[in-house]
């Protein structure tokens, strides 16, 4: 479908010039959110039947970056149950820590080969210093994306995650989300599950309320289906 087929029957009003406040309390996430719905009026609707949205804040640093890494792939079920265990293994969820413990003893939580490399590849660069969480807050979004993006086993939407809900990005929607993607077709009432390409040209109408775009819509699959899309 054309890109600007999907911003047909959209109602835009034009935004601050200001930077957006960041996301980090509920106030600030019910301004955005009343902000969204008159750039989009077909997601008044959608708010009116999610009641409540979750503000999803993470740990920054290491911590939030493991429960992240932890949930690639898997339903949140999962994610949270071997979560759980790697906090208790760990004590103190921390790049000291974890490098510490055995490869065994860690992957013995559930993590998988992969999963555990890229938490030991985090960890060694906050400890060596290539790695700076205080840094990415006040980083343009590209440059933040390409810091994190550069270590193994970090790819976009690990490192959109973790920009949204650990450093409370406003203007982010993760596209390679698959709940993102089907709900994002929901509400532009497609046939098929939009793609990665065509869910950002969607979500490029909600700018610059994409985080709060995305909390909406995770909440909306929540709603519609009884349980969460994210495990955060």
């Amino acid at each position: 479908m054309p890109p600007r087929m999907f911003r047909q029957k959209v109602d835009f009003v034009m935004a601050d010039a200001a930077p957006l406040e960041r996301i980090t309390n509920s106030d600030v996430l019910e301004r955005h959110l009343a902000q969204l719905v008159l750039r989009d009026s077909r997601l008044v609707p959608i708010r009116d039947v999610c009641g409540e949205i979750p503000l999803r804040l993470a740990a920054p640093g290491f911590a939030g970056m493991a429960q992240i890494v932890v949930s690639q792939l898997l339903s949140v079920a999962s994610a949270r149950t071997i979560h759980a265990r790697l906090c208790a293994l760990l004590e103190e969820v921390s790049p000291a820590r974890f490098l510490a413990l055995p490869e065994a003893e860690l992957r013995g939580c559930g993590l998988t080969g992969g999963k555990y490399r890229a938490m030991r590849a985090i960890a060694e660069a906050e400890l060596d210093g290539s790695l700076d969480y205080a840094a990415l807050g006040g980083l343009p979004l590209a440059e933040a994306m390409a810091q994190l993006t550069r270590l193994k086993g970090i790819g976009p939407w690990t490192a959109e995650i973790y920009l949204l809900f650990s450093t409370g990005h406003p203007d982010i929607f993760p596209a390679g989300d698959l709940v993102l993607r089907k709900m994002a077709g929901r509400v532009m009432d497609l046939a098929q599950v939009p793609d990665i390409r065509q869910t950002r040209d969607i979500a490029s109408a909600w700018s610059p309320y994409r985080g709060t775009a995305a909390r909406l819509l995770w909440r909306y699959f929540a709603v519609l289906k009884d349980r969460e899309g994210i495990s955060l």
